[in-house]
């Protein structure tokens, strides 16, 4: 197979993950803060060799702990573009991007004209005589870009490469990067031609569910070093299989069993005493693993048990109240148990009504029409 391949384990981060990466695919990888994101990214550009596991690139092994393989990281063919900058503070930001293809034997003429080439893609060639201290968050992000494609990688490594920019900033980078690693050759017409040499293929760590949707094709989720979902970003989003997938595609999910739902075309979803039924729109293989997922914005808060037509009713105490632009998104409290971290989405009218505040034990309600229930 063409692409990236990486099978690695670290006894002391407790860390053992194994995926394949297709060459000209954008893997964007979620997951919570410590859960082993940036080691799989140390994995891949060699920056650490892990106690057992293997990296291949292409028809190139660049890590096999086994044969005692660890090719240096100046040499993988992969580039690491983190959250900083990084530039060298003492040279010029043309001398910054031209660095790496004059340390790997390039002329010194043929690098400045190389690092202006893609100082004028990334629309920084302004900045080109400029020192890096004299540069904004986003203006420097953008020449580490620059510097980080001048070495012509074939897979690019981005470990939350928007984090650390400004409200603004950061949709313009996210921008530049989709550009980069989605505009096929020939395609821009407003902005500078793209050097033919860029990454086949890109690893894209981050928070943001919009830089999944626009920048990725296929979302990964790492919880406590280990993958636990993967698949393209629409069918993650949509089903997904684990609680943070589900938070971050601003979803409920409850996890378990599933059993019968009563009548044709629905199902049930339990775990312990909790119950969820749904519609079930493939075959539905009782006592198998099953998700039911559903809208915040499908729930109904009641301080009483409701009567009459909610098929599923869940006990919950709050947690918390966020603004939503327009709505409150009233969440559970999070932690063990089916219904932990559920949440409801409420105009601020229906807040005030209700009195609900963080504390309080209240009913969420939704209709099982409302429910979509899968086996995974």
């Amino acid at each position: 197979m063409k692409g990236l391949a990486v099978s690695a384990r670290l006894a002391d981060r407790d860390f053992q993950v194994e995926l394949e990466i297709p060459a000209g695919e954008v893997l964007a990888v979620l997951g919570p803060n410590g859960a082993g994101k940036s080691t799989l990214l140390d994995v891949i550009a060699g920056l650490v060799v892990p106690d057992e596991g293997r990296v291949r690139l292409d028809d190139r092994v660049l890590t096999d702990v086994a044969k005692g393989i660890a090719v240096p990281p100046h040499r993988r063919s992969v580039s690491l573009l983190a959250q900083d900058a990084l530039l060298f503070p003492h040279l010029s930001v043309a001398s910054n991007v031209a660095f790496g293809p004059r340390s790997r034997g390039m002329r010194g003429r043929a690098a400045m004209e190389l690092a202006r080439e893609w100082l004028r893609a990334v629309d920084a060639e302004e900045f080109a005589n400029r020192s890096p201290g004299s540069l904004s968050g986003g203006q420097a992000q953008r020449v580490a870009l620059a510097r980080a494609l001048a070495v012509h990688p074939r897979v690019l490594l981005l470990d939350e490469p928007m984090a650390a920019l400004d409200v603004t900033a950061a949709p313009a980078m996210r921008a530049l990067l989709r550009r980069v690693l989605r505009e096929p050759a020939g395609g821009a017409e407003q902005s500078a031609a793209l050097p033919d040499s860029r990454p086949t293929g890109a690893i894209l760590i981050t928070h943001d569910i919009i830089d999944a949707v626009t920048l990725a094709d296929r979302v990964a989720v790492i919880e406590a070093g280990r993958l636990i979902e993967s698949g393209p970003v629409a069918t993650v989003l949509a089903r997904p299989r684990s609680r943070f997938a589900a938070r971050i595609a601003g979803v409920n999910l409850i996890l378990g069993t599933a059993v019968s739902g009563g009548s044709a075309g629905l199902g049930a979803v339990t775990d312990g005493p909790v119950e969820v039924f749904g519609r079930a729109e493939d075959e539905w293989p009782l006592a198998g693993r099953a998700a039911a997922v559903f809208s915040p914005m499908a729930v109904a808060v009641h301080v009483e048990h409701p009567e009459g037509s909610p098929r599923n009713v869940f006990r919950v105490r709050i947690a918390e109240l966020e603004d939503r632009g327009g709505l409150v998104r009233v969440r559970a409290v999070d932690g063990p148990g089916a219904v932990a971290g559920l949440a409801a989405d409420l105009t601020p009218a229906a807040v005030a009504q209700l009195g609900v505040s963080p504390g309080m034990e209240v009913y969420f309600a939704v209709k099982a029409t409302e429910v979509d229930v899968y086996p995974y």
